[in-house]
């Protein structure tokens, strides 16, 4: 049985995005179905026949299915050892599963403001504190990272790893909502943005034409 990913718009589902490039960078061979989100009673069914959550992502490999896009990368790092998706050394593996951690549960303030929309035209806005504190925050663990790892490669923690996927869907939140950044963190979106996977992933978001009007509001 084919490995299967679902996922939603590629404009805007950013936590699609997050396993499709952990997939997709470290060459994990998968077929792709996308189900467009918001759309009506069909795609959602079509989303149930896959998970109960009624959510995407969703990983089905085989006999397992895998939803939630942490659980896809950790899932993946078991299942496919030498795709290397966690540092070798414990404590880095220890660090980058943390952070990622840390990206799926917090930074509400940043997703609420700035959401996902690629096809948005870049652009500032104003912020709150909250949404300032999360970029502050964000810049303060890729400063850490690349200080603690950089000799090792250009990625968070040397080379390209389930931290980098985790934080993908940022990069684009930072360049369409024309985020001031500091040096380290602009050197990290630009090693991003010239990933093959992202790079893709990005094309195709572009090239489609289905919008959602309540993520077009800002």
């Amino acid at each position: 049985m084919a490995r299967t990913l679902v996922i939603g718009n590629k404009n805007y589902s950013s936590w699609s995005m997050r396993p499709w490039i952990a997939l997709r960078a470290t060459g994990i061979a998968f077929d792709e179905v996308l189900i467009p989100l918001y759309t009506g009673d069909a795609d959602k069914r079509r989303i149930l026949a896959f998970t109960d959550s009624g959510k995407v992502p969703v990983l089905v490999d085989g006999d397992v299915t895998i939803w939630d896009s942490l659980a896809i990368i950790e899932y993946a790092a078991e299942r496919f050892p030498k795709a290397q998706l966690w540092p070798d050394d414990v404590a880095a593996r220890a660090h980058a599963r943390s952070v990622s951690a840390e990206m799926h549960s917090g930074f509400a303030a940043l997703r609420t403001e700035c959401g996902m929309n690629i096809h948005r035209p870049v652009g500032a806005k104003t912020l709150s504190a909250a949404a300032l504190a999360d970029i502050a925050r964000i810049q303060q663990i890729w400063n850490d990272c690349r200080g603690r790892y950089g000799r090792f490669g250009p990625y968070l923690f040397g080379a390209f790893s389930g931290a980098d996927a985790m934080f993908a869907p940022v990069v684009h939140r930072f360049r369409t909502y024309a985020i001031e950044l500091d040096a380290i963190s602009q050197g990290y979106v630009a090693v991003m943005q010239a990933l093959p996977a992202f790079h893709e992933w990005t094309q195709a978001a572009l090239a489609e034409t289905l919008t959602i009007p309540k993520f077009e509001a800002d």
